[in-house]
């Protein structure tokens, strides 16, 4: 029997893993965003669970699986979600009915205010959307323009007509973002459900891409003060000569504040750059057209959103780039000082090659004199050998002895020779 791979059912499952709710009109949302302020996501996610427990406890609703990231189920009269992401986690209640007065700060007390107060984070974002009928276009207009500031007012329909969304994405008296969604009566449930999921994941996302902006801002100050230095070091690189190791120094040093930065940075603007295109995305998704000349949503991203995006961006290419330029300033000082150091060997090379053929100089002027040392005292013992026998023959002995030079000098520096020979073979 073939076998299915461990991981087969459940991947198969995690496609299914978050149906979106059903609502219905007249209903509402809340929607809160948790983060830890530091190392988010390398955070203890148990505490996200037993934050999780304790509201479910609250209200005798079962608790999710070990090791679950995401969780849906009645709690009292209303309806949770609950998701884990890498650096935080959302819950979003959802209700029936509207409260009287439009986006009252009270539809939020469905988080109790001591749950709130043992989050295991701070508020990333939270929102309350507001979800009715849509009525006749002259109410729509009379609604939008007392809930939201028209400055920012951003409205559009969407999906084809099916509904009218709105928001000015402004933090009201509350502490909430707010959204109103206006629906088709033929809507069905799923599809209110699908349009409310993907305002509170525009939200969320574009909250959380944020954060990459006051991270690039703030390192924007160290990162010019760094730009300078190393502009000039760069300027003086061909004039340094005696303060050559205090400009290697400060580029080892400047080299090191721009890992740093690097490191401190490449998380937030790697996913900022990830939530930024799920904001694209979910925007996209909602297949926007015009609403009463009103901006669209993607018309408010792109004059308010998009260049905070650009910013990060910009940053992250001014921070590579100069790390960049810091290696190779650092290659070119360090070709110089190989360009140095080989002249010197040269120069070295130089002089021993000087010495040693002074030492070969040398060494000739004692074997020669060697072999005059050597010569003497060997015609000097051959003249007391044969002292005797030229007596005999009535030979003179300075005579003699001087017969005796030539032949003596010749076999002294052939013996030399011969030696020197076997000694190099050796």
């Amino acid at each position: 029997m073939l076998q299915d791979h461990p991981l087969r059912y459940e991947l198969a499952n995690e496609l299914h893993a978050r149906p979106f709710p059903p609502l219905e009109a007249p209903g509402f949302a809340a929607f809160l965003a948790i983060k830890r302020p530091a190392d988010a996501a390398a955070r203890d996610r148990s505490a996200d669970r037993a934050h999780l427990v304790a509201l479910l406890d609250r209200h005798g609703a079962p608790h999710p699986p070990e090791g679950a990231n995401h969780w849906y189920g009645e709690i009292g009269q209303h309806r949770l979600k609950w998701e884990q992401h890498t650096e935080f986690v959302t819950y979003t209640i959802f209700g029936a009915g509207n409260a009287a007065r439009p986006f009252d700060p009270a539809v939020f007390d469905v988080f109790p205010a001591d749950w709130l107060d043992a989050a295991p984070g701070v508020r990333v974002t939270s929102a309350l959307i507001r979800i009715e009928p849509m009525p006749d276009l002259a109410a729509m207009r009379e609604k939008v323009a007392a809930w939201f500031v028209p400055e920012s007012l951003a409205a559009s329909s969407v999906l084809e007509g099916a509904a009218v969304v709105a928001s000015d994405f402004r933090i009201d008296p509350g502490g909430h973002m707010r959204f109103a969604v206006f629906t088709e009566p033929e809507n069905s449930p799923r599809r209110i459900g699908r349009i409310v999921t993907r305002l509170a994941e525009i939200e969320t996302y574009k909250a959380m891409s944020m954060l990459g902006l006051a991270r690039a801002r703030a390192i924007t100050g160290p990162l010019g003060a760094i730009e300078d230095r190393l502009s000039d070091l760069v300027r003086t690189l061909g004039k340094i000569d005696e303060t050559r190791e205090d400009a290697l120094r400060e580029l080892l040093r400047l080299s090191g504040e721009l890992e740093s930065l690097k490191t401190q940075t490449s998380f937030r603007f790697g996913a900022t750059a990830a939530y930024a295109a799920i904001v694209k995305d979910r925007i996209a998704l909602l297949r926007e057209s015009r609403w009463d000349k009103r901006q669209t949503l993607d018309e408010f991203m792109t004059r308010r959103y998009d260049p905070a995006m650009r910013t990060v961006a910009s940053v992250e290419r001014r921070l590579d780039d100069m790390a960049e330029r810091a290696m190779r300033a650092g290659d070119l000082m360090r070709t110089r000082v190989d360009v140095e150091r080989s002249a010197q060997n040269q120069q070295l090379l130089a002089s021993m090659d000087r010495r040693a053929d002074l030492q070969l100089r040398l060494q000739e002027t004692v074997e020669g004199l060697s072999v005059v040392a050597i010569s003497y005292y060997a015609v000097s013992l051959l003249g007391y050998l044969l002292e005797p026998l030229a007596y005999r023959l009535h030979l003179d002995k300075a005579l003699t002895k001087a017969a005796l030079v030539p032949p003596v000098v010749l076999a002294v520096w052939l013996f030399g020779r011969a030696v020197k020979k076997r000694l190099i073979h050796k």
